[in-house]
């Protein structure tokens, strides 16, 4: 959950927003920084910048097998992961792995491909189901030795497709929804996700680990979830693509919750292709979350079906002036960014502004509120007992008694502001939730692409990366992933620059289902630009 503005909601003030901890690029100091030290040395990887495709034809090739791609990555994981230098964006790696991946092998032998994420390994959140020996915690210490009764439905997906799943990535602890001042990427399990582009830098939450895995080169590809630019934020703040897509397009069973009306798993990648292929293995109907039957006539047998060169010829996108202004020089690259798009076909309705920016902020996280402790308790319930809490008010005195371990840097405010919600039949919640709905759909997103005839909206989705402070948690400046987020519509962020060697993502926003075409659109945005550049795992920014 990082497109919420948390000290907003909760009357902290927005004391950092205009600081230099997102301006300039400086290295602004909460706690004492020092220059950039040379840049560590990284070693060569065959694997850093090769999509799902160029895997699978590798594979079908006998350049690799499945089982030496997994020796790869793991080795990647081992040299960059770990440490004081490292990124620590791997919670937990599947001691399966091997197998899973000599099975594939011998499955291709055999002539039984089961598609294109056959023998290729992808990482996971880690507050996604896994019924194996992998732990599913949410980040916590009072989940650590929880082993979920069963895959969630996404991963039971992943695996009929053929994946082989890797690891569990380090996420900020409970989605980013504990504290006003949390820091992401922050979780008592798993210590403090880094940006890879320069390490003091905050990798963005809530799926910071997955973002920084599909970034760094530890999988083909990860999954994170996201409720409010959790998919979003760190896919951009980390320099690969990212989808948070339509709610109900990929089941909700098995995921740790934050809340059900916007929480949806999503895809990220080095390249849109990646995230397309990911997406078509996630996607599809569930008997066991209602929200799926809706998907039924939207499904997509490849999300690719509609990419080419021209993917974006006679597109209308609606230029969202109105989520400019994260950084200046982010404003000045967006120059570029729309003379490439309007070269690539695509006609520019400059300005189309989303409407009731802001005014949905205190109704959205009433709403979270309510359905976080609602939607917990019942995961909880449902889990095996293994001596771990059971309901959110048990969690709240396991994190007291833990204190030093759990909360040695922030609190958990909104777990007790949660606590003391009701049922989700109290008036404050129904009518929070129909505000909610009415501003981003109707008179929000909907309204917008209807009066204008949009295909889509693009804007920047936020600014570069903010100095990780544990002190004063998130820097955060704000960022457009709340109205697709609290509309439950698609919202798709492709690298589209840098600022001082920070990535920053162009956002590409569409009504309910239209995933194909904002992935069209994104994959030929990203082809005819060419903005992601690897990571350099700096310590730090170079002074200038």
């Amino acid at each position: 959950m990082s497109g919420i503005d948390r000290r907003r909601f909760l009357g902290a003030g927005a004391t950092l927003a205009g600081s230099a901890f997102v301006h300039g690029g400086a290295l602004a100091a909460a706690e004492p920084q020092t220059a950039a030290a040379a840049a560590p040395a990284i070693p060569e990887f065959e694997l850093a910048e090769l999509s799902i495709a160029d895997l699978s034809a590798g594979l079908a090739a006998g350049r690799w097998d499945s089982l030496r791609l997994v020796e790869l990555y793991l080795e990647r994981i081992a040299a960059l992961d770990a440490g004081d230098r490292g990124t620590h964006a791997v919670a937990e790696v599947n001691p399966d792995a091997v197998d899973i991946a000599v099975e594939r092998d011998r499955e291709r032998k055999e002539g039984k491909l089961r598609g294109p994420l056959h023998g290729i390994p992808i990482v996971i959140k880690d507050n996604i189901d896994t019924g194996d020996r992998m732990r599913t915690t949410a980040g916590s210490l009072a989940l650590g030795e929880s082993i979920a009764p069963r895959d969630a439905a996404a991963v039971e997906r992943l695996r009929e497709a053929g994946a082989v799943l890797l690891a569990k990535t380090n996420l900020s602890e409970w989605a980013n929804f504990r504290s006003n001042r949390s820091s992401s990427g922050w979780s008592g399990r798993g210590g403090q996700v880094n940006n890879p582009y320069a390490l003091d830098r905050n990798p963005c939450g809530s799926s910071s680990g997955s973002g920084v895995a599909a970034s760094a080169g530890y999988a083909a590809a990860a999954v994170g979830t996201e409720t409010d630019g959790s998919v979003t934020c760190p896919a951009a703040m980390n320099g690969v693509a990212g989808l948070k897509p339509t709610v109900g397009l990929i089941s909700r069973r098995g995921i740790i919750p934050i809340a059900h009306s916007q929480d949806t798993a999503g895809p990220m990648g080095r390249t849109v292709a990646d995230v397309a292929l990911l997406l078509g293995a996630l996607a599809g109907e569930d008997r066991d979350d209602v929200a799926t039957a809706a998907s039924r006539g939207h499904l997509e047998s490849d999300y690719r079906r509609l990419f080419g060169a021209r993917a974006l010829a006679g597109a209308r996108l609606g230029v969202a002036r109105n989520y400019f202004g994260w950084h200046a020089e982010i404003d000045r690259q967006m120059k570029d960014v729309l003379r490439a798009l309007a070269e690539l076909g695509a006609e520019l309705v400059d300005p189309a502004e989303i409407p009731h920016r802001g005014d949905t902020d205190d109704a959205e996280l009433e709403v979270l509120l309510y359905e976080f402790r609602n939607d917990l308790n019942l995961y909880l319930r449902n889990l095996p007992d293994r001596g771990q809490p059971r309901t959110l008010e048990a969690l709240i005195a396991f994190n007291l008694a833990h204190a030093s371990e759990e909360m040695p840097w922030f609190g958990q405010e909104l777990f007790e502001r949660a606590q003391a919600k009701g049922p989700l039949s109290e008036g404050a919640y129904v009518g929070a939730l129909a505000k909610c709905r009415t501003l981003t759909r109707a008179e929000g997103l909907d309204a917008v692409l209807s009066q204008q005839r949009l295909d889509a909206l693009v804007c920047p989705t936020m600014g570069p990366a903010y100095l990780t402070d544990w002190v004063n948690g998130d820097a955060y400046g704000g960022s457009v992933t709340s109205p697709p987020a609290v509309a439950g519509y698609p919202h798709l962020t492709v690298p589209a620059g840098f600022v001082h060697g920070l990535p920053w993502g162009l956002s590409f926003i569409g009504p309910a289902w239209s995933e194909a075409k904002l992935l069209s659109y994104g994959d030929a945005f990203e082809r005819a630009t060419r903005a992601r550049r690897s990571p350099a795992f700096l310590p730090s920014i170079p002074l200038a």
